[in-house]
């Protein structure tokens, strides 16, 4: 699990620019109406919309934008209905696994994107099935904490239902099936934690480490791969050393 944990972490504390929040907003709101389709507009009936609500306030997606996502969502308007939810699967440098979860009004468009920007980085698209039993669904709480804090926090998570923990760079990221993902959360929060994201996300069940050039190409990669329009969550199960994420945490 420490590789998207790790990466994440990392990416999340490099500066944002405006264009990246703007392509950010985007994907949380379809991801909105996303599950405004799936499961109708109402949070209390529907898990992956109140999930996706909490995702964008998490990341201060204004309001007014979330309650446009949901209308459109609904069929007020319809330039988002045609779009599909697809998953890809790749290779990284190294031969890291790569899960691509997309929405996408272009299927032809966005597997060219995808492919083009793994050959360009020494990776490649894999058929369907060859990576995604590396991988599975976990519920992720993400909490900033201090030395002190973390100990008593992995109790308090531990004691909501968690089964897995691990600290990095004053973060505590804390696991469970995907069934606790509101449980542990509320829970850490009536404990006045600091719940930065909660999310259920595909995690590797092992991870494969790489030598120091391969895992800055990865790193590197994986951020290309987010950027993509039509792409809304990226996951691998490369492991990263302690001295490779500080120079990509140094990088511009």
């Amino acid at each position: 699990m420490s590789g998207h944990s790790k990466w994440s972490t990392i990416k999340h504390g490099k500066a944002i620019t405006d264009a990246k929040r703007g392509l950010v907003f985007t994907k949380l709101a379809r991801e909105i109406m996303a599950a405004v389709r799936q499961g109708g507009p109402s949070p209390d009936s529907n898990l992956r919309l109140r999930m996706a609500i909490q995702k964008a306030k998490d990341s201060n997606l204004p309001s007014d934008n979330v309650d446009r996502a949901i209308k459109r969502g609904s069929g007020e308007g319809t330039d988002q209905n045609q779009m599909a939810e697809v998953t890809y699967e790749g290779y990284g440098p190294g031969g890291a696994a790569i899960m691509l979860e997309t929405l996408t009004d272009n299927r032809n468009r966005t597997v060219s994107d995808i492919r083009s920007t793994l050959t360009k980085a020494g990776g490649n698209l894999a058929e369907t099935g060859a990576v995604a039993w590396q991988f599975e669904q976990k519920a992720v709480v993400v909490v900033e904490v201090d030395e002190e804090q973390a100990e008593e926090l992995t109790l308090v998570a531990i004691d909501a239902g968690a089964d897995d923990f691990e600290t990095f760079d004053s973060t505590l990221h804390v696991y469970s099936t995907p069934d606790g993902l509101e449980s542990i959360r509320a829970t850490l929060s009536e404990h006045e934690a600091n719940v930065t994201s909660s999310e259920v996300a595909l995690l590797p069940k092992s991870t494969i480490a790489l030598d120091d050039s391969a895992a800055i190409q990865t790193l590197r990669l994986l951020d290309h791969l987010e950027e993509l329009d039509d792409v809304q969550r990226v996951f691998s199960n490369a492991d990263f050393s302690d001295d490779v994420l500080e120079r990509y945490k140094s990088e511009a």
